[in-house]
């Protein structure tokens, strides 16, 4: 093979495209944050606006990313607080909680009561099949069709009430 200014190049870029090179990179944030930003953040915590929250986080996510081994306690304490204290979601609920619960549950209660007094009040007679005679000749219909033979009306011993629901007529 014949060795030219061209195929030497050629080799040697592909001797360079097969050797990679490893950069070593510092990760985001490896020292350790200070005392004073993470002194007593539970009860900064709430006060705080809500970019600095977010710093604060992502600046103990990224020491969190490396060996936990080298947080402080002060950033363990911190991270944990920031991920599971009660704060947002999982804060204690207000003092009175209960009773307004109970205040509008009793007021939902009190409101459909109403609604259906009022619909009552203006509603019509009970329809005519709500009256005993008419749920007595249901049954002996359902009887002569045999209906439910096995265990309703058309079963031998049937004892119960069948359709009858409505009170005798005094």
């Amino acid at each position: 093979m014949m060795r030219t200014p061209a195929t030497s190049l050629l080799r040697a870029g592909l001797r360079a495209s097969r050797t990679t090179t490893m950069v070593p990179r510092a990760a985001a944030s490896t020292h350790a944050i200070s005392n004073p930003t993470l002194a007593n953040i539970e009860k900064r915590w709430e006060g705080m606006p809500q970019t600095e929250q977010a710093e604060l986080w992502m600046a103990l996510r990224d020491r969190m990313k490396e060996n936990w081994a080298e947080l402080t306690v002060n950033e363990k304490k911190a991270a944990y607080w920031i991920a599971f204290g009660p704060h947002g979601p999982r804060a204690a609920p207000a003092a009175d909680e209960g009773r307004k619960v109970a205040l509008y549950t009793a007021l939902g209660i009190f409101v459909s009561f109403a609604a259906f007094a009022t619909m009552r009040s203006f509603a019509g007679p009970a329809p005519g099949t709500m009256n005993r005679e008419y749920q007595e000749a249901s049954n002996e219909f359902l009887k002569n069709q045999r209906a439910e033979p096995l265990t309703g009306y058309s079963s031998e011993g049937y004892d119960g009430k069948g359709m009858v629901q409505s009170p005798p007529k005094h």
